[in-house]
């Protein structure tokens, strides 16, 4: 009875570990603020959640960004920067009061789960290298005090100039320059299971060498592949490629099992005349192929299948910051919490193809007030296929109230249904009450895609958007139903709305399924194993 009771636990445990899948990987956003007339961090911290963004960076340890993300379980990742390294590094005590001033009031209510220490320190003018390992093993022993060293990760982000070369990959190495900073950090890694963090770029490799590498390339958009003579490893894309390379110099340096982090890559939508491939039709393309690949979860050509967790850049254009013209624009949203382009979360909407300086009419972003919408194509209506229109999540509260008084008013759309006690009051947010206003309009003027335009700030989905007993408009279809009135669906259209919001992605179905499975199997497995202790 105990070989067979045996035998049945090790077989569950080995069912389990094989339908262990971890973590999937994740997509993150910066969240840099050295720009003047940001949003507070409150609104910032709604637009996120709206965004159903679940793991943002940020630069510092802000006490009033810590504040705003309390109890919304999103995954903060802060920063120790540059200029404070050198206390950090000083003198234990300094750590000590930082935690206990910054960090500890607001853990665990905010979720901060990983500390950067120092900003790419290796490009850094003021040459700080020599202070980050030290000032890693002050937070470390700080951490301990607390109790938090197993649940707070420690490290710290670098570019990819920290290499000596790139590519091929096979062939990367670290700068021997930079290797006595690099050897005791990798060591503290492996110590305390923290991931090495890199910031990569394929838009600086392809704006410097324009003449060797493709637009195509660098955008995740390239019909050809490029060969790494030495291990025969193809890439379809620039990404990959800088990613092996890290992965290739840390084989080299014999830290192999050392996982890695993107803490930072986009592409700006603006740059200098000389920056022709900075476009916001480039940034969409690049953003959206960067979030397929990373959920789609294939790893890359040396480590297929691997899991990586990629931090977007930005959150907001950054008009403080130094240099040339792209630097004050990567970010998805002006300032003013409009959006530079629709970047869809989910990696699902078409893309424009890439504008190269050869087929590029402008290199100039659009205007705040403009959006670049249009950059986006999610469909029209007509041809049969049943169509709703609601105004889109990334629009601000300010440019939907404007729409939705005119089509409540010049738009001649009866708005009783958003009402108080009506069945489309609740949710009582600008954002619902636009999508009811926006859709009625639509429906009534023919469903085209002209009539879903709102200067701007509406989208057309192909999911009815009716929620509980509010029930959306929908034009005859060509097919002689003459139905005008969708049927009730549970959820709100706030979660419609919400990139993210919805396990659409296949990743997400798939992870679901191996759970059901996991559970179905598991379950029983155990019970038998307890029935047989009786």
């Amino acid at each position: 009875m105990s070989t067979r009771l045996k035998l049945i636990f090790w077989t569950c445990v080995s069912i389990f570990a094989f339908l262990e899948f971890g973590a999937a990987s994740n997509i993150g956003i910066c969240y840099g603020r050295n720009a003047d007339n940001l949003p507070s961090p409150n609104k910032v911290s709604s637009l996120i959640q709206h965004l159903n963004i679940k793991f943002v960076r940020i630069y510092d340890s802000n006490i009033d960004v810590l504040k705003a993300f309390a109890n919304t379980n999103i995954e903060l990742m802060i920063g120790v920067p540059n200029a404070d390294l050198l206390a950090f590094a000083q003198f234990q005590s300094n750590v000590d009061t930082w935690l206990r001033n910054n960090i500890l009031p607001y853990y665990p209510t905010t979720k901060i789960t990983s500390i950067s220490v120092g900003l790419e320190v290796t490009e850094a003018p003021d040459n700080a290298t020599g202070l980050v390992l030290p000032a890693m093993q002050n937070i470390h022993t700080a951490l301990k005090k607390a109790g938090l060293d197993k649940k707070i990760k420690i490290s710290s982000s670098h570019s990819l100039a920290i290499l000596s070369r790139s590519f091929p990959p096979s062939s990367a190495t670290f700068s021997k320059k930079h290797s006595a900073f690099l050897k005791p950090m990798l060591e503290f890694l492996v110590e305390n299971d923290s991931p090495f963090m890199i910031d990569l770029y394929p838009y600086y490799a392809y704006r410097d060498s324009a003449e060797k590498v493709q637009l195509e390339y660098a955008l995740f958009e390239s019909s050809s592949q490029v060969v790494d003579p030495a291990t025969g490893l193809l890439y379809s894309n620039m990404f990959d490629a800088q990613l092996d390379a890290v992965y290739f110099a840390l084989t080299a340096m014999n830290f192999k099992s050392v996982k890695v982090m993107v803490t930072e890559s986009g592409w700006p939508s603006k740059g200098s005349p000389k920056e022709t491939a900075a476009t916001p039709d480039n940034a969409l393309a690049y953003n959206t192929n960067l979030i397929r690949h990373v959920i789609g979860d294939p790893g890359t050509p040396a480590k297929p299948g691997e899991e990586i967790d990629v931090y977007l850049f930005s959150l907001f254009n950054e008009n403080r910051k130094p240099g040339m013209e792209s630097e004050r624009n990567w970010g998805m949203f002006y300032a003013n919490g409009t959006s530079v382009y629709a970047l869809d979360f989910t990696g699902e909407s078409t893309v424009p193809g890439p504008v190269s300086p050869s087929n590029s009419t402008t290199g100039v972003s659009p205007s705040p007030g403009d959006n670049g919408n249009s950059t986006v194509t999610i469909g029209g209506g007509g041809g049969g296929a049943r169509k709703w229109c609601v105004a889109s999540a990334q629009a601000s509260v300010t440019e939907l109230q404007s729409a939705l008084d005119w089509a409540c008013g010049p738009g001649n759309v009866d708005c009783s249904a958003v009402q108080p006690n009506q069945p489309c009051f609740e949710p009582d947010t600008v954002l619902s009450h636009a999508s009811y206003a926006f859709n009625t309009y639509y429906q009534q003027s023919g469903g085209s895609s002209l009539d879903c335009s709102f200067g701007g700030v509406s989208v057309e989905v192909d999911k009815d958007t009716s929620y509980g007993n509010c029930l959306y408009m929908i034009a005859p279809s060509t097919d002689g139903m003459n139905r005008t009135m969708a049927g009730n669906i549970t959820g709100n259209i706030t979660a419609i709305d919400s990139p993210l919001a919805s396990p659409s992605t296949s990743n997400e179905g798939i992870r679901q399924i191996v759970v059901s499975v996991a559970v179905s199997v598991l379950l029983p497995c155990f019970v038998v194993s307890l029935s047989l202790l009786w």
